[in-house]
């Protein structure tokens, strides 16, 4: 059977050079959201896609927990799934001086790389074996993928229809 940090390349490596691999990784990936959302924020990055993901509902959420609790909420972020790419966008967008988000985003980049090290992709891919070797597991699997797929669609088409003014109502039913 495979490692887990097969999935990342990173198989023939000793455990530090794993946690290392991993670190560089996601400094790469949250540098590069912080800048982008920088550049969101100073008018040189004009994707509409991206300015509208800048103003979604989790980053505003992210934005305000930045405000009132400042750099530990980055660090924190790397706790959580979705949450922390919100987090690294919102410090971008409020402009959040380098050097802070710096010393916050280090040692949550560390725990990301210990946690997915270690317990994330070892839970992970204990989870796809249970999985194949059930043909009930995998039954039930795809069943569960099939209906977030669909639940995506509805909460997808929903915000474009509300975004759009339209609400999504049928226009006879309209006053």
């Amino acid at each position: 059977m495979e490692a887990p940090v097969d999935a990342y390349g990173l198989g023939d490596l000793p455990f530090a050079g794993v946690i290392a691999a991993l670190f560089g990784i996601v400094f790469l990936r949250t540098q590069a959201f912080y800048w982008l959302a920088r550049g969101v924020a100073a008018g040189t990055v004009k994707i509409e896609r991206v300015r509208e993901w800048a103003e979604s509902p989790g980053v505003q959420r992210a934005l305000d927990r930045l405000h009132r609790w400042g750099a530990p909420v980055v660090t924190l972020s790397y706790l959580t799934v979705g949450f922390q790419t919100a987090v690294n966008v919102a410090a971008g967008l409020s402009r959040m001086p380098f050097w802070r988000y710096l010393l916050a985003m280090l040692p949550g980049c560390i725990a990301w790389a210990f946690v997915w090290g270690t317990v994330g992709l070892g839970a992970f891919y204990g989870a796809l074996a249970l999985a194949a070797g059930s043909p009930w597991v995998m039954a039930a699997a795809a069943l569960a993928v099939v209906a977030l797929a669909v639940a995506a669609v509805i909460l997808v088409r929903r915000r474009r229809a509300a975004r759009s003014g339209d609400g999504g109502e049928d226009p006879a039913l309209q006053i």
